[in-house]
């Protein structure tokens, strides 16, 4: 089995949520106790730090793997989308899971795979789990793909727990209120282990509090962490809640027992340590062009807060979205001065671009529809002037092939 093949027996065996969505969601974690028993339970041969949370996960996750990393730990990360490469998704101190790793990988568990029908998050979950223990990291920072209480990754026995911020995406599946998304949430914290909170609202915090009482879980909140003292090389308004439960999180681990010494290096550090793409990421400088993974309500009103903030004569936006998101409110709040480039990224769940123009003409969005990303970016390039700023979004795909 080559590679390819490997890759293509996970991406078209059985439905990936990121392309086909709903359908591919499996509600419950029987298939992945099955399959991590099979392998001798891998995620029970390292110490773990388990996230979740509606955004902010990934940041969190690679600003602590920095700090874990320069502080002489061998730092396994497992994320979710990948951007460019499938193995992004897989790490140990920065460098990706090597190729000949997850063919054999598939390649010695691919029958028991068709036995028990599991789904390409199943699979790559065990593949990282698999491959963090074969590697003897000291820890291994896991971020769940979705929810939390019925994610893969909640099989894990973590040092502490971290639930970013709660919002609404995934509504469909997670709940339609901010107290059923919180409580699949916080379906990760676990009996005795500490859990950090970061930000918080009226109808959140008290449910954070019951759950972690119930189980004994000593529970700490970020946003009493004052971040002045601390800075990142990330860029973007939001990194600063990110910052302060990134920091709040190795100190509990300071307070367990852990030698972290290098905090603020590993802040200043991130990219170069861990290789983190697509937040408010700069591609270009004049015209400047910017790109960021946002893509609901609360993660799209930091962008334009932030865009807000900066100095351009014409802002031009290329924009695609998916088909089952609930796109009004979001197009609701982009600007309405900007010249949009409405485009679908290459998978199946992507929605029609003529669709999301007569969707965004609703909200006085004005722009010109586009079959692919790179066409969009082409001729958004060729409109801008030097002065002027083009910024990539609404979807992780749209992101991932500007990239």
């Amino acid at each position: 089995m080559t590679y390819k093949q490997a890759l293509d027996y996970l991406f078209n065996q059985l439905p990936i949520y990121q392309r086909k969505g709903p359908v591919a969601y499996k509600k419950d974690i029987g298939n992945i106790k099955k399959l991590c028993d099979y392998i001798n339970n891998p995620h029970n041969q390292f110490k773990s730090i388990h996230i979740a949370g509606t955004n902010g996960k990934g940041s969190v996750a690679h600003i602590i793997a920095s700090v874990l990393q320069e502080s002489g730990y061998k730092t396994g990360l497992y994320t979710s989308p990948h951007l460019k490469d499938f193995r992004e998704r897989i790490k140990i101190n920065g460098k990706l899971i090597g190729k000949s790793s997850v063919v054999n990988f598939i390649r010695r568990n691919k029958l028991f795979f068709k036995n028990i029908d599991l789904s390409f998050f199943e699979m790559t979950v065990a593949m990282a789990f698999d491959y963090f223990a074969e590697e003897k990291v000291d820890v291994a920072i896991i971020e769940t793909g979705l929810g939390g209480r019925l994610d893969s990754t909640n099989i894990l026995c973590p040092e502490i727990s971290i639930i970013t911020n709660i919002s609404y995406d995934h509504e469909y599946l997670l709940g339609n209120t901010i107290e059923k998304i919180t409580n699949e949430k916080a379906g990760i914290i676990k009996s005795n282990t500490p859990v950090i909170i970061g930000e918080t609202n009226d109808k959140s915090k008290q449910i954070f509090i019951n759950k972690a009482n119930n189980v004994n879980a000593p529970i700490y909140f970020s946003e009493s962490e004052i971040s002045n003292n601390y800075s990142t090389d990330l860029e973007g308004f939001y990194q600063k809640e990110n910052l302060a439960t990134s920091v709040t999180a190795i100190k509990t681990l300071i307070y367990l027992g852990w030698k972290i010494k290098k905090i603020k290096s590993g802040l200043k550090n991130v990219v170069s340590n861990t290789g983190l793409l697509g937040r408010w990421q700069i591609l270009q400088k004049k015209p400047k062009i910017i790109c960021d993974v946002a893509h609901n309500e609360s993660g799209i009103k930091e962008i334009i807060r932030q865009l807000n903030s900066l100095k351009f004569n014409q802002l031009h936006i290329i924009f695609g979205t998916v088909n089952d998101k609930k796109i009004d409110t979001i197009l609701n709040l982009l600007p309405k001065n900007a010249l949009y480039y409405f485009c679908k990224a290459n998978i199946p769940r992507s929605m029609d671009p003529k669709e999301l123009k007569v969707k965004a003409q609703k909200f006085k969005l004005k722009g010109r529809v586009f079959l692919t990303v790179h066409e969009a970016l082409s001729n958004a390039k060729k409109d801008a002037k030097k002065e002027d700023l083009i910024f990539v979004g609404g979807s992780t795909f749209v992101v991932a092939e500007v990239i």
